[in-house]
């Protein structure tokens, strides 16, 4: 059935930001699929919670608190998804994030720092992986999904080490699919408006949760299971023809759904 397509039974999964939001949402998601998921994010309190939706599918979760901007951390993440159950099939590099900035408040620190969180983590821990995903045997179903954003292929103001980043992590995957092929499917998805906490302030504003939801083609923020979905798609062999390739699961959007209105320069 076609639906058998999307199961990932006896899988093991490694998901980072998976706290709350997409990361959270994508890690229970592949759980219901039939994967045990490794979980990292800083806040312990949230992998707990995250890691008891995990168990009530009657799957292993193990949690693993991190500060994820320190690379040999992300990077010992494959490792330990590995000592503990024995396999390694998927990673989700969710992790990421930065602050809109006006373009002369963005130095080159602030760029720079963009791109290590955003990029550099999800090279570290795909990097470490990669190794022990090959240990098992060329048959299995293994593959890579990166979270970018839809503003890392259009643009808008105040998004330039947000944007410049995302475009980054995109093209690292058409590159890194192309370095892993056959045995390792990497794929990404450009994530439109999601409500997550990185917009919890939007919905207390009417007028801005209005441009962003009358800016949407669908008429909608996205829900975190929106990408998940998708990422389940990409993880799966429901997604087994599909490499080097970025989904745009974004409500239709072509242009920033939200004007941060930042002033011309002077």
């Amino acid at each position: 059935m076609i639906l058998d397509r999307f199961r990932l039974d006896g899988h093991v999964a490694v998901v980072t930001g998976a706290g709350r939001g997409i990361g959270a949402a994508t890690a229970v998601a592949l759980a219901e699929a039939g994967a045990d998921v490794a979980i990292s994010a800083r806040s312990a309190d949230q992998l707990k919670e995250v890691a008891t939706r995990i168990e009530a599918t009657g799957r292993r979760a193990l949690v693993l608190p991190a500060d994820l901007s320190d690379l040999d951390a992300a990077a010992g993440l494959a490792r330990s998804a590995y000592d503990e159950f024995g396999r390694l099939d998927t990673i989700v590099n969710n992790v990421g994030g930065t602050i809109p900035n006006a373009f002369l408040d963005t130095d080159t620190d602030y760029l720079t720092e963009s791109f290590r969180f955003n990029v550099a983590t999800a090279h570290a821990l795909t990097r470490a992986a990669v190794p022990l995903m090959l240990a098992g045997p060329a048959s299995r179903t293994q593959s890579v999904v990166t979270i970018s954003s839809m503003l890392g292929r259009t643009a808008g103001r105040g998004y330039l080490a947000y944007g410049t980043a995302k475009a980054a992590l995109a093209h690292w995957t058409r590159l890194a699919a192309t370095d892993l092929s056959p045995r390792i499917r990497v794929n990404g998805i450009y994530v439109g408006s999601v409500m997550t906490s990185a917009l919890e302030f939007v919905a207390g504003i009417p007028e801005m949760m209005d441009q962003m939801e009358t800016g949407t083609p669908l008429g909608r923020v996205g829900e975190p299971e929106d990408i998940a979905a998708a990422a389940l798609y990409l993880a799966s062999t429901a997604g087994g023809y599909v490499t080097g390739k970025m989904l745009e699961v974004d409500g239709g959007i072509q242009q920033p759904n939200l004007d941060l209105a930042l002033p011309d320069l002077a």
